[in-house]
């Protein structure tokens, strides 16, 4: 298994992957424009795990200037268990890191207690102390 970093030409392969392992968590941001657009803006953090030619595990990462965030941290179900998240993990975060932010975020979804497990286990810490809110900037 090889981790490299993700590309635009590994869409098509990925968002496939995203339908079978975080399906509810697509939006329209995660259209072909808009993922083609955040990868330029974080060029090189985000991360795809590969054998024999295969996708087989995805990280979506990137920051904003002041704190790093991961999104679609997803190894398709038949790999799992194999230590990729955790590789796909430590590589977004290294990357991260070395465009000098110190802390990076991931939303993960009251629900999903795997999840949940894998981020506390890394040494992410589960926050009480905010909630999210979010805005729909093309309206209702």
């Amino acid at each position: 298994m090889i981790i490299r970093p993700m590309t635009i030409d590994d869409y098509d392969e990925i968002f496939a992957m995203w339908q079978i392992t975080t399906k509810r968590a697509l939006s329209k941001a995660d259209e072909r424009s808009q993922i083609e657009r955040y990868l330029k803006r974080n060029e090189g953090m985000s991360q795809v795990a590969v054998t024999d030619g295969k996708i087989v595990g995805t990280v979506l990462a990137g920051h904003d200037g002041r704190r790093g965030f991961i999104h679609h941290m997803a190894v398709l179900p038949e790999y799992r268990r194999r230590h990729i998240g955790r590789k796909l993990a430590k590589k977004a975060i290294e990357c991260i890191a070395a465009e000098g932010i110190d802390k990076t975020h991931i939303f993960c979804y009251q629900n999903n207690e795997t999840g949940q497990n894998f981020w506390s286990s890394f040494g992410f810490k589960k926050r009480d102390d905010v909630f999210v809110f979010s805005f729909n900037n093309e309206g209702e």
